[in-house]
C-alpha cells in the first residue's frame, strides 16, 4: 500500500474509533427506541430483548436496562444479569450516592431526566463517572447511560 493510502486508512480508523463514543443524544435515542418497542410489543417482549443482548439495545458501553418503578427491582440488564430480580434501590455507588433511589424518584415525579453517579464501565472494567438518561414507560423505568470523559 502506498504511504498516502496508508495514512488515509489510518485516518478513517481514527475517525471510526472516535465515532464509537456514545453521546447523550445516543442514550436518549436508545431509551426512546426502547419505549416505542414496549408500546408496540409489550414490556415482557422488551425484557426478553434486553436479556438476549439485542444489538439495538447493547452497543459497547451504551445499553438499556429496565427496572420496576414501584419496587425498584431490576427486570433486565444486558451487561450485569446477576442483578436481575434484585432491589438495589438503597445500595450506594462508590461515592456513597443512592442513585437508584434518585432514578426512581425522578421517573415518578417527572417521567424523564438525567442522573449522575459512579458505575463500572464494561469497556474499561473500572468505576467511572456516568450519566444516565431515564425514561418512564408505564410502570417501568428505562435507563441508558454514557460514561463521562
Amino acid at each position: 500500500m502506498k504511504p498516502h493510502a496508508l495514512l488515509a486508512a489510518a485516518a478513517l480508523i481514527c475517525l471510526s474509533a472516535g465515532a464509537a463514543e456514545p453521546t447523550e443524544k445516543d442514550a436518549i435515542a436508545m431509551a426512546e427506541k426502547g419505549a416505542a418497542y414496549i408500546k408496540a410489543h409489550g414490556k415482557d417482549a422488551f425484557i426478553k430483548k434486553i436479556a438476549a443482548k439485542d444489538p439495538d439495545y447493547l452497543q459497547g458501553s451504551l445499553y438499556v436496562d429496565i427496572r420496576d418503578i414501584k419496587t425498584g427491582i431490576v427486570l433486565a440488564h444486558p451487561v450485569n444479569p446477576s442483578i436481575v430480580g434484585k432491589d438495589l434501590t438503597d445500595i450506594p455507588d462508590a461515592s456513597g450516592k443512592k442513585y437508584r433511589r434518585e432514578i426512581i424518584e425522578l421517573a415518578a415525579a417527572k417521567g424523564q431526566g438525567w442522573v449522575d453517579y459512579q458505575y463500572k464501565n464494561p469497556a474499561s472494567g473500572k468505576i467511572e463517572p456516568k450519566t444516565t438518561y431515564i425514561l418512564r414507560v408505564g410502570d417501568v423505568v428505562l435507563e441508558a447511560g454514557i460514561y463521562k470523559k
